[in-house]
């Protein structure tokens, strides 16, 4: 409240009008005969101040809260009708690492039984998971999930050298197959898995995960759109430092760095263009003083040439500090993705030039996804939808076909015709 002492000429000259303004009303009132305190009809029209407000009694209440205790307008989460079931074969570092896990971020898939040469440890995941004691397999009996109505998808999680065979099994067992790429050894295991699914009318889906990872989708969409112009040249790359005992440094379970983190950057490759390479040029190095490459390669890289002119260059390792990304060098600008292959933390970045603002680099904030979560739900979600297969067998083939042409290449010290089937 204001000091009756302490008013001014402003303070004096503001109530003097709104004075002169109240006055005015209540004339006008009087005038028109609406203000009479015992006139009951018109009381319940009367204008009363509400918080400093006029409001109109006889005006429709709109509510000023929800009648139930949640807005009738929020959305909740629908519960799919049915859940695909899948039987997980193998239950290494990736499977109870990744895989497992990430169906708690399903919504069409759910896990519902085990294949594991290791029983103690299968019932122990199977109770963690909440899998039935019934639905454990090893690898001798594993045909008998044929009868098995709770599985839907088997997913191949196991050394290269052991795709083919479990993957051809479970087709004939009546089951889709999602298999853990590199698809399998040699070209002819591949076509023997998709014929298998042909003749059991089955699917067969290879886990290219990043297909199904938002950063590389945005990628392959930039790409396809040629948002900075005409693709020149694909640089990626993928290395990481394995130490011994490890499957991935075995010939006999078909190690190797190529099959197993080559593979990302020469699939990106492919989706980054959308052709499939005509040569491939590869060299190696296997060193004689590091015993852990007494089988396999320690480094291999390739120089890939496409159709439209453009040349990738990839390169994958076992013995080096971990390198992870790729670029994608356009007329008019630059794409890197990096990490690019990693199960998470994906930053893209793109370099355009622009007249007004000279150079331009721009970081997209892009939601992640949890790549075995996406993968496993979108398989899920094209049995149960009728949707096609994002990444089937063909897939991975297309791939065999270029490893067989890198070591080919390798053997012979030159550049190799890479065959289309």
């Amino acid at each position: 409240m204001h000091d009756p002492k302490k008013l001014n000429r402003r303070h004096f000259t503001q109530i003097s009008t709104a004075s002169a303004l109240g006055a005015t009303a209540i004339a006008a009132a009087k005038e028109s005969g609406a203000t009479t305190a015992g006139n009951s009809a018109s009381k319940s029209a009367q204008i009363q101040p509400v918080g400093g407000r006029d409001i109109d009694s006889t005006a429709k209440k709109v509510p000023l809260a929800p009648p139930d205790k949640q807005p009738p307008n929020l959305e909740l989460p629908s519960t799919p009708s049915k859940k695909i079931g899948y039987a997980i074969v193998g239950l290494g570092q990736l499977s109870l690492g990744q895989i497992l896990p990430a169906f708690g971020q399903c919504e069409f898939a759910a896990p519902v039984a085990l294949v594991s040469g290791h029983p103690d440890k299968a019932k122990t995941v199977a109770k963690a998971y909440g899998i039935e004691s019934d639905a454990i397999y090893n690898y001798d009996n594993c045909d008998q999930i044929a009868n098995d109505d709770r599985i839907d998808i088997v997913y191949i999680v196991l050394p290269n050298s052991m795709h083919a065979e479990f993957t051809i099994r479970a087709l004939e067992a009546g089951k889709h197959v999602l298999c853990e790429k590199p698809m399998a050894s040699t070209i002819d295991e591949c076509e023997r898995m998709i014929e298998a699914a042909k003749k059991a009318d089955r699917k067969l889906m290879i886990a290219y995960r990043l297909h199904y990872e938002p950063f590389n989708q945005k990628v392959m969409q930039m790409c396809d759109e040629k948002r900075f112009g005409q693709i020149k040249t694909f640089s990626g790359s993928f290395c990481i430092n394995v130490t011994a005992p490890n499957i991935r440094l075995s010939s006999k379970l078909a190690g190797g760095p190529v099959g197993d983190v080559g593979v990302y950057p020469i699939n990106a490759s492919r989706y980054v263009t959308g052709e499939e390479p005509m040569e491939v040029f590869a060299q190696s190095h296997q060193p004689t003083d590091d015993s852990r490459f007494r089988e396999v390669p320690e480094s291999v890289s390739c120089l890939l040439r496409f159709p439209s002119g453009v040349l990738a260059n990839i390169d994958c390792s076992f013995g080096t500090h971990r390198s992870d990304f790729f670029r994608v060098a356009c007329a008019d600008g630059m794409i890197e993705l990096s990490p690019a292959f990693s199960y998470n933390g994906q930053r893209l970045t793109t370099h355009h030039s622009s007249e007004q603002n000279g150079s331009v680099v721009t970081e997209h904030d892009i939601k992640e996804a949890n790549h075995f979560a996406s993968e496993m739900d979108a398989f899920a979600d094209a049995l149960l939808h009728q949707k096609p297969i994002q990444t089937p067998g063909e897939e991975g083939l297309a791939d065999m076909r270029i490893l067989a042409a890198m070591a080919q290449s390798i053997r012979e010290q030159r550049p190799v015709r890479i065959d289309q089937g």
